[in-house]
Protein backbone atom coordinates (compact mmCIF):
# COMPACT_ATOMS: atom_id res chain seq x y z
CA UNK A 1 0.00 0.00 0.00
CA UNK A 2 1.50 3.08 -1.51
CA UNK A 3 0.60 6.32 -0.07
CA UNK A 4 1.10 8.88 -3.34
CA UNK A 5 0.68 12.66 -2.93
CA UNK A 6 2.67 13.06 -6.12
CA UNK A 7 1.44 16.64 -7.84
CA UNK A 8 -0.40 17.60 -4.42
CA UNK A 9 0.30 20.82 -2.79
CA UNK A 10 0.25 20.85 1.00
CA UNK A 11 0.85 23.42 3.75
CA UNK A 12 1.48 22.28 7.35
CA UNK A 13 0.80 25.00 9.59
CA UNK A 14 3.34 25.13 12.74
CA UNK A 15 5.93 23.17 11.33
CA UNK A 16 9.13 24.14 11.51
CA UNK A 17 9.39 21.67 14.70
CA UNK A 18 8.03 18.97 16.58
CA UNK A 19 4.88 16.93 15.07
CA UNK A 20 4.10 19.58 11.92
CA UNK A 21 7.65 19.21 10.73
CA UNK A 22 7.48 15.87 11.11
CA UNK A 23 4.08 15.55 9.25
CA UNK A 24 5.69 17.96 6.51
CA UNK A 25 8.20 15.48 6.25
CA UNK A 26 5.99 12.27 5.62
CA UNK A 27 3.86 14.39 3.08
CA UNK A 28 7.08 15.24 1.05
CA UNK A 29 7.63 11.52 1.07
CA UNK A 30 4.77 10.68 -0.08
CA UNK A 31 5.33 13.64 -3.06
CA UNK A 32 4.13 16.42 -2.19
CA UNK A 33 5.00 20.08 -2.32
CA UNK A 34 5.12 21.04 1.32
CA UNK A 35 4.53 24.39 2.43
CA UNK A 36 6.28 24.94 6.04
CA UNK A 37 5.10 27.23 8.15
CA UNK A 38 6.02 29.50 11.20
CA UNK A 39 5.82 33.50 12.42
CA UNK A 40 9.26 33.64 12.06
CA UNK A 41 10.73 33.97 8.23
CA UNK A 42 14.28 33.18 9.48
CA UNK A 43 13.18 30.24 11.49
CA UNK A 44 10.83 29.12 8.46
CA UNK A 45 13.57 29.35 5.78
CA UNK A 46 15.81 27.70 8.02
CA UNK A 47 13.40 24.59 8.45
CA UNK A 48 12.77 24.45 4.90
CA UNK A 49 16.94 23.85 4.20
CA UNK A 50 16.84 21.45 6.71
CA UNK A 51 14.09 19.30 5.49
CA UNK A 52 15.13 19.80 1.56
CA UNK A 53 18.42 18.24 2.96
CA UNK A 54 17.36 15.54 5.04
CA UNK A 55 14.83 13.88 2.56
CA UNK A 56 15.32 15.74 -0.60
CA UNK A 57 12.05 16.81 -1.07
CA UNK A 58 10.38 19.78 -1.92
CA UNK A 59 9.09 22.01 0.28
CA UNK A 60 8.98 25.82 0.30
CA UNK A 61 8.49 28.94 2.40
CA UNK A 62 4.77 29.73 3.65
CA UNK A 63 5.90 32.07 7.22
CA UNK A 64 2.66 34.08 8.46
CA UNK A 65 1.54 34.38 12.08
CA UNK A 66 -2.07 32.19 11.49
CA UNK A 67 -3.47 33.37 15.07
CA UNK A 68 -4.14 36.54 13.40
CA UNK A 69 -6.60 37.77 10.65
CA UNK A 70 -3.76 39.78 8.96
CA UNK A 71 -1.44 37.02 8.85
CA UNK A 72 -4.17 34.40 7.35
CA UNK A 73 -4.53 36.79 4.86
CA UNK A 74 -0.94 37.66 3.90
CA UNK A 75 -0.26 33.80 3.28
CA UNK A 76 -3.48 33.33 1.50
CA UNK A 77 -1.98 35.77 -0.96
CA UNK A 78 1.09 34.32 -1.50
CA UNK A 79 -0.12 30.71 -1.31
CA UNK A 80 -3.88 30.91 -3.17
CA UNK A 81 -4.71 27.76 -3.74
CA UNK A 82 -3.74 24.18 -1.56
CA UNK A 83 -4.96 20.59 -2.06
CA UNK A 84 -3.90 19.20 1.59
CA UNK A 85 -4.52 21.50 4.64
CA UNK A 86 -2.93 20.22 7.63
CA UNK A 87 -4.03 22.42 10.99
CA UNK A 88 -1.14 21.80 13.41
CA UNK A 89 -0.52 24.70 14.76
CA UNK A 90 -1.10 25.08 18.91
CA UNK A 91 -0.06 26.12 22.18
CA UNK A 92 -0.25 24.49 25.58
CA UNK A 93 0.61 24.99 29.32
CA UNK A 94 0.48 24.02 32.77
CA UNK A 95 -1.68 26.44 34.32
CA UNK A 96 -4.23 25.91 37.59
CA UNK A 97 -7.77 26.61 36.05
CA UNK A 98 -8.68 29.27 38.26
CA UNK A 99 -6.02 31.07 37.11
CA UNK A 100 -6.62 31.19 33.48
CA UNK A 101 -7.23 34.84 32.75
CA UNK A 102 -9.77 36.28 30.01
CA UNK A 103 -6.15 36.84 27.81
CA UNK A 104 -5.23 33.58 28.39
CA UNK A 105 -8.64 31.95 27.25
CA UNK A 106 -8.66 34.20 23.76
CA UNK A 107 -4.73 33.47 23.04
CA UNK A 108 -5.66 29.93 23.11
CA UNK A 109 -8.82 30.47 21.34
CA UNK A 110 -7.35 32.21 18.37
CA UNK A 111 -3.82 30.12 18.22
CA UNK A 112 -6.12 26.49 18.18
CA UNK A 113 -9.24 27.29 17.22
CA UNK A 114 -9.60 30.06 15.16
CA UNK A 115 -6.18 29.64 13.12
CA UNK A 116 -7.80 26.36 12.02
CA UNK A 117 -11.36 27.91 10.99
CA UNK A 118 -9.79 31.13 8.76
CA UNK A 119 -7.58 28.91 6.68
CA UNK A 120 -10.45 26.34 6.34
CA UNK A 121 -12.48 29.10 5.18
CA UNK A 122 -9.54 30.01 2.85
CA UNK A 123 -9.19 26.82 1.45
CA UNK A 124 -12.08 24.51 1.36
CA UNK A 125 -13.75 26.49 -1.26
CA UNK A 126 -10.99 25.84 -4.17
CA UNK A 127 -10.61 22.36 -2.80
CA UNK A 128 -14.79 21.75 -3.44
CA UNK A 129 -14.34 23.14 -6.68
CA UNK A 130 -11.81 21.13 -8.06
CA UNK A 131 -12.79 17.69 -6.62
CA UNK A 132 -10.55 16.52 -4.39
CA UNK A 133 -8.69 17.59 -1.00
CA UNK A 134 -7.95 16.77 2.33
CA UNK A 135 -8.65 18.78 5.68
CA UNK A 136 -6.86 17.77 8.61
CA UNK A 137 -6.58 19.81 12.24
CA UNK A 138 -4.34 18.01 14.59
CA UNK A 139 -6.47 17.58 17.84
CA UNK A 140 -5.60 15.66 21.20
CA UNK A 141 -6.77 13.07 23.58
CA UNK A 142 -6.90 16.58 25.83
CA UNK A 143 -10.08 17.39 23.71
CA UNK A 144 -11.63 14.19 24.87
CA UNK A 145 -9.76 13.88 28.87
CA UNK A 146 -9.62 17.28 30.11
CA UNK A 147 -6.54 17.88 31.88
CA UNK A 148 -7.21 19.60 35.30
CA UNK A 149 -3.57 21.59 34.52
CA UNK A 150 -4.36 22.72 31.28
CA UNK A 151 -8.18 23.19 30.68
CA UNK A 152 -8.33 25.91 27.90
CA UNK A 153 -5.93 24.09 25.83
CA UNK A 154 -8.39 20.54 26.04
CA UNK A 155 -11.09 22.86 25.56
CA UNK A 156 -10.08 24.67 22.77
CA UNK A 157 -8.85 21.14 21.13
CA UNK A 158 -12.53 19.75 21.73
CA UNK A 159 -13.51 22.76 19.84
CA UNK A 160 -11.33 21.30 17.04
CA UNK A 161 -13.52 18.41 16.71
CA UNK A 162 -17.06 20.11 16.52
CA UNK A 163 -14.92 22.28 13.72
CA UNK A 164 -13.61 19.50 12.01
CA UNK A 165 -16.77 17.71 12.01
CA UNK A 166 -18.82 20.73 10.78
CA UNK A 167 -16.80 21.57 7.98
CA UNK A 168 -16.92 17.91 6.94
CA UNK A 169 -20.59 18.18 6.68
CA UNK A 170 -19.81 21.50 4.35
CA UNK A 171 -18.08 19.79 2.32
CA UNK A 172 -20.02 16.61 1.99
CA UNK A 173 -20.03 14.87 -1.72
CA UNK A 174 -17.57 16.91 -3.08
CA UNK A 175 -14.34 14.58 -2.90
CA UNK A 176 -13.19 16.68 -0.20
CA UNK A 177 -12.64 15.16 3.31
CA UNK A 178 -12.04 16.73 6.64
CA UNK A 179 -10.97 14.87 9.80
CA UNK A 180 -9.05 15.68 13.16
CA UNK A 181 -6.47 13.61 14.70
CA UNK A 182 -6.56 12.89 17.57
CA UNK A 183 -3.00 13.10 18.82
CA UNK A 184 -1.84 11.55 22.18
CA UNK A 185 0.96 12.56 24.77
CA UNK A 186 3.66 12.89 21.82
CA UNK A 187 7.76 13.19 22.28
CA UNK A 188 8.54 16.63 21.75
CA UNK A 189 11.01 19.64 22.76
CA UNK A 190 7.90 21.67 23.66
CA UNK A 191 6.45 18.47 26.10
CA UNK A 192 9.43 17.92 27.74
CA UNK A 193 9.47 21.11 28.48
CA UNK A 194 5.90 20.83 29.57
CA UNK A 195 6.99 17.41 31.78
CA UNK A 196 9.71 19.21 33.81
CA UNK A 197 6.84 21.45 34.80
CA UNK A 198 4.98 18.50 36.64
CA UNK A 199 7.78 16.45 37.63
CA UNK A 200 11.16 16.84 39.31
CA UNK A 201 13.55 18.66 36.83
CA UNK A 202 16.28 17.05 38.18
CA UNK A 203 15.27 14.13 37.13
CA UNK A 204 17.19 12.44 33.47
CA UNK A 205 15.26 12.31 30.81
CA UNK A 206 14.18 8.76 30.31
CA UNK A 207 13.18 8.69 34.23
CA UNK A 208 11.52 12.18 34.17
CA UNK A 209 9.33 10.90 30.91
CA UNK A 210 8.13 7.84 32.95
CA UNK A 211 7.15 9.56 36.14
CA UNK A 212 5.24 12.09 34.17
CA UNK A 213 3.38 9.04 32.59
CA UNK A 214 3.04 7.15 35.83
CA UNK A 215 1.39 10.11 37.46
CA UNK A 216 -0.45 12.54 34.79
CA UNK A 217 -1.01 9.76 32.05
CA UNK A 218 -1.63 6.58 33.47
CA UNK A 219 -4.61 5.28 31.17
CA UNK A 220 -1.53 5.42 28.34
CA UNK A 221 -1.75 2.12 27.11
CA UNK A 222 1.63 2.52 25.56
CA UNK A 223 3.44 3.74 28.94
CA UNK A 224 5.63 6.11 26.68
CA UNK A 225 5.51 8.99 24.82
CA UNK A 226 4.38 9.21 21.11
CA UNK A 227 6.98 10.21 18.78
CA UNK A 228 6.02 12.65 16.14
CA UNK A 229 6.86 10.80 12.86
CA UNK A 230 3.93 7.96 14.56
CA UNK A 231 1.61 11.07 14.37
CA UNK A 232 3.08 11.71 10.87
CA UNK A 233 2.00 8.28 9.79
CA UNK A 234 -1.77 8.54 9.95
CA UNK A 235 -1.82 11.97 8.89
CA UNK A 236 -0.06 11.39 5.49
CA UNK A 237 -2.48 8.02 4.97
CA UNK A 238 -5.20 10.19 5.93
CA UNK A 239 -3.80 12.86 3.58
CA UNK A 240 -3.86 10.61 0.49
CA UNK A 241 -6.22 9.01 -2.06
CA UNK A 242 -6.27 5.97 0.01
CA UNK A 243 -8.40 7.49 2.79
CA UNK A 244 -11.69 8.48 0.79
CA UNK A 245 -13.79 7.13 2.63
CA UNK A 246 -12.96 8.64 5.71
CA UNK A 247 -14.49 12.15 6.36
CA UNK A 248 -16.14 13.80 9.60
CA UNK A 249 -13.80 11.42 11.84
CA UNK A 250 -11.87 11.82 14.95
CA UNK A 251 -8.86 9.35 13.96
CA UNK A 252 -6.78 7.76 17.10
CA UNK A 253 -3.29 7.94 17.03
CA UNK A 254 -3.13 8.10 21.01
CA UNK A 255 -1.77 5.31 22.48
CA UNK A 256 -4.57 4.14 23.53
CA UNK A 257 -4.86 6.63 26.07
CA UNK A 258 -8.66 7.02 25.92
CA UNK A 259 -9.96 5.11 27.36
CA UNK A 260 -12.87 4.09 25.06
CA UNK A 261 -13.98 1.35 22.67
CA UNK A 262 -14.58 3.51 19.74
CA UNK A 263 -13.30 7.00 18.52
Amino acid sequence: MAIDLDGRTALVTGSTQGIGEAIARQLARAGARVGVNGRNPATVSEAVERLADETGGDYFAAPGDLATEDGAASLAESLPAVDVLVNNLGIFGAQPALDITDDDWRRYWEVNVLSAVRLIRTYLPGMTDRGWGRVLNIASDSAIVIPEEMIHYGTSKTALLAVSRGFAKTAAGTGVTVNAVIAGPTHTGGVEDFVYQLVDKDLPWDEAQREFMRLHRPQSLLHRLIEPEEIANLTAYLASPLASATTGAAVRVDGGYVDSIIP
